[in-house]
């Protein structure tokens, strides 16, 4: 990015056909939350989700991915930004443009599973659950590396 570059000239899409599934299979399977994860699978989780990619021209710099049954739940996971592009807020305008869709506008329940950036979070309306015995999970963190 050129020091003329700002978070208002870099696009966001809902295109699928649009992404860089290279791009975005580079950065996951390095990722704390992903790595080791085949392009295979990569593939079928974004068939399978709708997506958003960010683009400073034709170049993708972010993506983010709603899991959604299209009915009652979403899951917002896959949130990310290239290094060069941190800090311009397109963490947030990736998931404020898949929380917008009229598909994410109806359902009941989205939820998101992070460490990092709780207060971005926040500002998009998600509160902790932190109830004890309320949310439960079957996690396999080895999964990708069997």
């Amino acid at each position: 990015m050129d020091s003329n570059s700002s978070a208002g000239a870099i696009a966001l899409s809902l295109e699928k056909g649009r992404l860089d599934i290279t791009f975005i299979h580079t950065f996951l399977s390095t990722s704390s939350w992903a790595a080791g994860i085949s392009r295979g699978r990569v593939e079928t989780s974004i068939a399978n989700s709708l997506c958003a990619g960010a683009y400073d021209g034709q170049q993708q710099v972010g993506f983010a991915r709603l899991v959604t049954d299209f009915a009652t739940f979403g899951y917002l996971c896959d949130v990310f930004v290239g290094a060069r592009y941190r800090g311009l807020g397109l963490g947030r305008r990736l998931s404020e443009t898949l929380l917008g869709v009229p598909e994410a506008q109806s359902l009941r329940r989205i939820l998101l599973a992070t460490t990092t950036a709780p207060w971005l979070y926040e500002k998009l309306g998600f509160t902790p659950v932190n109830q004890p015995n309320y949310l439960w999970q079957v996690h396999r963190p080895d999964i990708y590396s069997r």
